[in-house]
């Protein structure tokens, strides 16, 4: 005779069950962040200030790094010497300022 097939033992799908029989939350409510954050002090994560003009300022870089990355010689550092990616860098530079200029009629 078979034996009787039996639900496993594993802890994970003995516990408790979705009907929210002693699950605890896993994502914290907001109040409670900033509490923690504040109970914290100076060591605390990313502090919650936002700088507008530091913001800015790092996205006009951001979105310049990338436009110099468009150019695959770049993006890929094909280039052998520190001279000629050097130069790669002048002549892109050169290129996407040249872009830049107002075109007169």
């Amino acid at each position: 005779m078979p034996s009787p097939v039996t639900r496993p033992t594993h802890p994970a799908l003995t516990g408790p069950t979705c009907a929210g029989d002693g699950i605890r939350a896993v994502i914290p409510e907001k109040a409670a962040q900033a509490a923690h954050r504040k109970k914290k002090g100076s060591a605390g994560g990313r502090s919650v200030c936002h700088d507008t003009t530091l913001y800015k300022d790092r996205n006009t870089v951001e979105r310049c790094i990338n436009k110099f990355k468009e150019w695959r010689g770049l993006a890929t550092r094909y280039d052998k010497t520190p001279d000629s990616y050097l130069a790669g860098l002048h002549l892109r530079g050169s290129m996407l300022w040249i872009r830049s200029l107002p075109t007169t009629p």
